[in-house]
C-alpha cells in the first residue's frame, strides 16, 4: 500500500463523519483529488474480504460493518423507526423528483401535506430544505440527504428502485394497478372502430 493509500486510510479512520475525496485531499494538504480518488477505489477493493467495508455513499466516503456481519453488532433492543403511510409517500416524492416543494408534493399526492409530515423525514436526517424554488412566492424546496442513501444502502439517487422492480417487490398498491389496468382497457372500448368496407 502507497503512502497516500495509508494517509487516506488514516484519515477516515478518524473522521467524525463521512467525507468526499476533495474534502480529503484538502485535509491532507498537497494530495490531488484525482489520485485521492484512485486510492479510495484501492481501499474499497482491499477491504472487500474484511469485517469493515469501505463504501461510498453520495459521494462520500466511510467505513462500515461488512453486511453479513451486521447481526454480531446489532443490539438487542433496536429501535425500529416506523413512518406512516403519508410520510413513506411524501419521502418517496421527494426521492424521485426532488428538490420539490410542498405544493408539487400534494399535487402528486392529491391530498394536503402537513407540516409534521416533513418535519417527521428532517427529524430523521432524510431530508432537508434544499432552498427557494425562484417563482412568486419562492416556496421552499426539499430534497434527501446523503443519509437518506447511506440508510437505505444506495450509493445515488440513481440506485432508486424503477416501477418495474416496485411492482415485482409488490410494494405498489395493487388498487393503483388495478385501476391503471381498468383504465387501460377503457381506453381501448372507446377507440373508434373502423366501419366494415362494402368492397367486393
Amino acid at each position: 500500500m502507497d503512502e497516500l493509500a495509508r494517509a487516506v486510510e488514516a484519515a477516515l479512520f478518524a473522521a467524525e463523519e463521512p467525507m468526499t475525496a476533495e474534502a480529503l485531499a484538502g485535509f491532507l494538504g498537497d494530495a490531488a483529488p484525482g489520485d485521492v480518488r484512485a486510492a479510495l477505489k484501492s481501499l474499497a477493493e482491499d477491504y472487500e474480504k474484511r469485517g469493515i467495508h469501505l463504501v461510498e455513499r453520495g459521494k462520500r466516503w466511510h467505513f462500515e460493518t461488512a453486511p453479513d456481519l451486521a447481526h454480531l453488532l446489532r443490539k438487542e433492543r433496536e429501535q425500529v423507526r416506523r413512518l406512516s403511510r403519508a410520510a413513506t409517500e411524501v419521502l418517496a416524492i421527494i426521492a424521485y423528483h426532488e428538490p420539490v416543494s410542498r405544493a408539487e408534493i400534494e399535487s402528486i399526492r392529491g391530498v394536503q401535506t402537513s407540516g409534521g409530515t416533513l418535519d417527521v423525514l428532517m427529524e430523521a436526517g432524510w431530508v432537508k430544505i434544499a432552498g427557494r424554488r425562484e417563482v412568486p412566492g419562492r416556496p421552499t424546496i426539499y430534497a434527501t440527504t446523503p443519509e437518506f442513501l447511506e440508510h437505505f444502502g444506495l450509493s445515488s439517487r440513481r440506485d432508486l428502485p424503477g416501477i418495474a422492480e416496485l411492482r415485482a417487490t409488490g410494494l405498489l398498491d395493487p388498487v393503483d394497478d388495478a385501476y391503471e389496468d381498468l383504465m387501460a382497457d377503457t381506453a381501448a372500448e372507446e377507440e373508434p372502430q373502423e366501419e366494415p368496407s362494402d368492397e367486393a
